[in-house]
């Protein structure tokens, strides 16, 4: 009986770093346009004044926010490089 190999997820040893995978274009610009829909939607909220009646506010809005929209630019440098600008040194 033969077993098919299996591939084991983890190091890859052909790599240049410890990454299995690399980030693609695709999955880059879907989690863009996922961290701008959330920064905009936090500020949304954030914005809106409070309501006594309904209590204080659980969600910390405009750090969310604020995450969201460093993720975002931190995102859009990679797709600047994925599309063969060099940036840095």
């Amino acid at each position: 009986m033969i077993r098919p190999r299996i591939r084991r997820a983890g190091f890859n040893r052909g790599a240049c770093c410890a990454t299995a995978m690399a980030m693609g274009l695709t999955l880059t610009l879907s989690l863009l346009a996922g961290c701008v829909a959330l920064a905009v939607f936090a500020g949304w909220r954030g914005a809106r004044p409070p309501d006594l009646m309904r209590g204080p506010r659980l969600m910390p809005w405009s750090l969310l926010m604020t995450l969201a929209a460093c993720a975002a630019v931190v995102l859009l440098v990679h797709v600047v490089n994925l599309l063969g600008v060099k940036t840095g040194s």
